[in-house]
């Protein structure tokens, strides 16, 4: 790698949305509007203050996305319609990529340091995955993290509570993944698999300021 540490990024913006209806019944999700933009467009704008390339992957209403994140100056986007959420770091050029990328989800609504997070990163070996987490947040559901006393991470879990959540956002090194897993859609078949072999990790720096939007209740309070 040259220049920054990290140079990839990619969000997922597949998501039919269900719980953000009627309004997605027109656009998807990720075109929800925040102020004069939308999620998708301030998710970029912050993204590319940092991070040289930024790949988007679409599906529900997918041509209309792609128009309006094209338009945003993106490096690629990627048609993962009737696709599982981890289908992509499978069957795309990204799956030759060895070197990390900051993963994230279209609905996160985030202030990160990425050169905080990137220095961990190398400074932990650069294993296959890096979660970030978050401290739990009322009224919104998420994966529990479960970890030893090295940030090893033993399990990811709804059922057993824990202090930290899954924001969202991790990072990968796509190539070493397909080197040393089985082809899956599911990154919580990605995340079990990683755990047997030892090559996920949590973050030790607690992301302090998210809010990931998953209904219109949510969508309405930040645009007040």
């Amino acid at each position: 790698m040259t220049g920054k540490i990290i140079n990839h990024a990619l969000v997922m913006a597949a998501g039919r949305g269900l719980r953000m209806r009627p309004l997605t019944d027109s656009i998807p999700k990720a075109m929800a509007p925040v102020g004069q933009s939308t999620l998708i467009a301030e998710g970029i704008h912050k993204l590319k203050k940092h991070i040289d390339n930024v790949h988007i992957t679409v599906g529900y209403k997918g041509a209309m996305l792609a128009r309006h994140v094209i338009e945003k100056d993106v490096s690629s986007v990627i048609n993962t319609e009737g696709k599982g959420n981890a289908w992509w770091v499978y069957n795309t050029l990204i799956k030759n990529l060895n070197e990390p990328i900051f993963v994230l989800t279209c609905d996160n609504i985030i202030d990160i340091d990425f050169s905080l997070f990137s220095n961990e990163y190398i400074d932990k070996g650069s294993p296959a995955c890096m979660i970030i987490p978050v401290r739990p947040v009322k009224g919104i559901d998420g994966d529990f993290i479960c970890k030893d006393n090295k940030s090893n991470i033993l399990e990811i879990s709804r059922k057993i509570p824990t202090d930290l959540y899954c924001s969202g956002i991790q990072v990968i090194n796509p190539k070493k993944i397909n080197n040393i897993t089985n082809t899956t859609e599911s990154f919580n078949c990605l995340w079990n698999e990683l755990i047997k072999k030892k090559e996920i990790i949590c973050s030790n720096n607690i992301l302090e300021k998210w809010l990931s939007i998953d209904d219109l209740t949510q969508l309405d309070a930040i645009n007040k």
